[in-house]
């Protein structure tokens, strides 16, 4: 393909805006700290959002006794912890309300290991105390400033009945409803919004949600949603297994909202898909494998032109839905592993973060952008077989890239795929230990590092010819530079044995 000079487009930033992290209380744990230290280095998120933080195990609502008469206290002192280790780390808040204190719900329902309440407050005016006490406390320890850069979102799929009895639409409404009025009399300017609906959800939810919101004249700011590809889950021990869908499928999932709310009150509002990935099970190994990053590639390419932020569930295999991980590869959506290793789809995000914000050139499986300085970018990857009975190995992609004046230019290419830069597969040939020892730990961090090749090319005409050969699964970063020779007259590398040249 010969790729073209002037730019076609920009390359969205949504990929970047958000990512998901399990329940809140697990940042009190250092090697969830250390993972996410990790991830900002080198992808660098703006977000991060989290279940629990109204749970228990925040810590935030505290009844007691005291000479007989009942008594409450709000307690931050995990909040203001976790909080401070997420600005240092150049991360803030995507905020979700939710779930429910045990002491302040209506019923036990619970969801999860960890055991969060997702039934309704029992009393409406305590709810909306502790989420008055909650948002003012940040405020007041971060600035009105900050906090307004927070979303907040209400509640956490409530179509769904394991995270709102009977799924009941009207008393989300109720709850939305008061959460949200409650926000804006604190601040107008703060952003509200919801309601954070499963991929399952029928296409009349947001339209319900919408004429509500209209004839109450209820405050909302962005609509969100989710987005899985995962079928029913075939159960094993401390695992599943599960059929996707194709990958496209995500995409139609995030045009959904915009086309559901067309013509309705909130047609325009910013859209954030706050939990995306293939398998919604924690315990489906198929985040791990180099499969995961080539599947997911061409709709982190793409989804920047359907939604304001796509959130991928979750940066860290620190991760409990489904109880304790029983090995390092069996739990956790991660893109790392509870051991700071790097999976293919971590290396996907960091390749993407390398991507300039213009858009030469787009086809089937690849980009090809570039930065202010002229640098080139290409990011290409294998078409995948969702079923996963076939597979594309030496798959070819051919550009003539621009690069301008010179003789020649630097080819940096780092790749990930059943070969190179895949922790599952070395892990598997160690005969999949559950407790790996500390020099398997080093050996599997040494496997998931991509594999890296450098070389010069000719440039003729101002262009570069290049030829792609890409492996089964294979996702990889091609970075062209222009190279300006700066070799002293006197270097000859035919005399570097002391023969004259």
């Amino acid at each position: 393909m010969l790729v073209p000079e002037r730019p076609a487009g920009r390359f969205s930033d949504a990929w970047r805006r958000c990512v998901g992290a399990g329940r809140f209380d697990l940042a009190l744990r250092s090697d969830y700290r250390d993972s996410l230290a990790l991830v900002q280095q080198e992808i660098g998120f703006q977000y991060i959002r989290q279940h629990g933080l109204l749970s228990d195990g925040a810590g935030i609502y505290q009844p007691y006794t005291r000479g007989g008469s009942p008594g409450l206290a709000y307690t931050f002192t995990y909040v203001d912890q976790i909080v401070d280790a997420y600005l240092a780390l150049g991360v803030r808040p995507f905020i979700e309300l939710g779930f429910t204190p045990a002491a302040l719900g209506s019923g036990p329902q619970t969801v999860f290991w960890w055991q969060g309440n997702v039934t309704p407050p029992a009393s409406p005016a305590e709810w909306a105390a502790l989420v008055r006490t909650t948002i003012t406390h940040l405020i007041d320890r971060y600035g009105l400033d900050e906090v307004r850069t927070w979303p907040i979102e209400v509640w956490n799929e409530p179509d769904l009945d394991v995270f709102w009895p009977a799924g009941d639409q009207d008393d989300y409404h109720r709850l939305y409803e008061l959460t949200a009025c409650t926000v804006k009399e604190i601040d107008a300017s703060l952003q509200v919004g919801g309601p954070a609906l499963s991929p399952g959800a029928d296409a009349e939810w947001l339209k319900r949600f919408s004429a509500f919101i209209e004839d109450r004249a209820v405050p909302i700011d962005f609509v969100s949603r989710h987005a899985y590809t995962s079928g029913p889950s075939q159960p094993v021990p401390f695992g599943t297994y599960q059929t996707l869908m194709p990958a496209a499928t995500l995409l139609d999932q995030f045009a959904a909202p915009r086309q559901e709310l067309a013509g309705t009150a909130l047609a325009g509002l910013p859209v954030h898909i706050t939990e995306f990935s293939s398998s919604y099970r924690p315990d489906n190994p198929i985040h791990d494998t180099a499969f995961h990053a080539a599947y997911l590639a061409p709709v982190v390419v793409a989804a920047g032109d359907l939604v304001d932020s796509f959130s991928y569930w979750t940066f860290s295999d620190v991760f409990e839905e489904a109880g304790v991980p029983a090995s390092m590869f069996h739990g956790g959506f991660g893109l790392l592993t509870h051991r700071q290793i790097k999976k293919p789809t971590f290396h996907l995000y960091s390749f993407i973060s390398r991507l300039g914000r213009d858009v030469l050139a787009r086809g089937d499986s690849f980009v090809v952008t570039r930065d202010p300085a002229g640098h080139i970018a290409i990011l290409a990857w294998a078409p995948v077989d969702h079923t996963g009975r076939s597979f594309v190995d030496g798959h070819r992609v051919r550009l003539s890239v621009p690069v301008g004046p010179g003789s020649s230019a630097f080819i940096a290419r780092s790749s990930v795929g059943e070969e190179a830069g895949n922790a599952r597969a070395a892990w598997a040939a160690m005969g999949r230990p559950a407790s790996p020892r500390p020099r398997q730990v080093d050996a599997l961090r040494e496997a998931a590092e991509p594999v890296r090749t450098y070389r010069s090319v000719p440039v003729a005409g101002g262009r570069v010819e290049l030829d792609l050969v890409l492996g089964r699964h294979e996702v990889t970063l091609v970075e062209v530079s222009p190279v300006v020779d700066e070799t002293p007259p006197w270097s000859d590398d035919a005399r570097l044995f002391g023969r004259a040249g």
